[in-house]
C-alpha cells in the first residue's frame, strides 16, 4: 500500500453529513468520498500530479486460498 497521509479537517456539521449521505449512497467511507472528490477537483483543475498514486480499489480484497485451502485476504 501507498504511503498515506492524515489530515485534520474541520468542516461544518450539515457539510460532514451531506458528505455522510453522499459517501453512503455510493457505499465509501467518508473519507474515501472526499480523496474522490478532491481527486476529481484536481483533475477538472489540471493540478493532478502525473505521479499521483491511483486511488484505492473499493470494497474489500478478494479472500483467496492458502496452500492448506484455509482462506485469507489479499
Amino acid at each position: 500500500m501507498s504511503d498515506r497521509r492524515q489530515v485534520l479537517l474541520r468542516i461544518d456539521p450539515a457539510v460532514h453529513d451531506a458528505l455522510t449521505r453522499w459517501a453512503n449512497d455510493e457505499f465509501r467511507s467518508v473519507n474515501a468520498q472526499v480523496e474522490m472528490i478532491l481527486r476529481r477537483a484536481l483533475d477538472d483543475a489540471g493540478r493532478m500530479p502525473k505521479h499521483a498514486a491511483p486511488p484505492p480499489k473499493r470494497g474489500r480484497p478478494r479472500a483467496t486460498a492458502d496452500k492448506s485451502g484455509r482462506t485469507t485476504q489479499d
